[in-house]
């Protein structure tokens, strides 16, 4: 295996990167079943919900979202902007990266927050649409 990948880069061929790109709806809009307006609707996706690309293809993604849920969508309404989504109960935001931190604020489960930074020991850095911001679990959210 390692060969033939030597082999294939020496030879000028890209290998494609297997990262996971999570992206923002910048726009609410209407998710399909296939890359098309003629595709069936689906449902509509609200503004600020984060979702991961799986597929890019002239004009449209197909996406995830934090259920595992797959449609497509059209890429003009991806932002480039990151946000996490809390898949717990209550998640709980504290002012600094440990458990015995004060607590900011509890997020409520499919709550979008504003993705900021990822900080040492599993923490993330996050901010609610109001301003607050603080550090919440990563095993809380959904979009890393």
């Amino acid at each position: 295996m390692k060969r033939l990948l030597a082999f294939l880069l020496a030879a000028g061929f890209v290998v494609p990167a297997l990262a996971i790109e999570y992206r923002t709806i910048d726009t609410a809009t209407v998710l399909f079943d296939a890359p098309s307006q003629r595709g069936a609707r689906l449902f509509v996706i609200k503004r600020g919900t984060p979702v991961e690309l799986v597929v890019h293809l002239e004009g449209w993604a197909k996406v995830r979202d934090a259920e595992g849920g797959l449609a497509w969508l059209e890429t003009k309404y991806l932002g480039m902007r990151r946000a996490v989504i809390v898949t717990v109960a209550r998640a709980q935001i504290r002012q600094t990266a440990d458990e015995s931190a004060p607590l900011v604020f509890e997020a409520e489960k499919n709550v979008a927050l504003d993705y900021l930074e990822t900080a040492p020991g599993g923490w993330v850095r996050v901010r609610h649409r109001d301003g607050q911001s603080g550090f919440v679990r990563a095993d809380q959210v959904w979009g890393l």
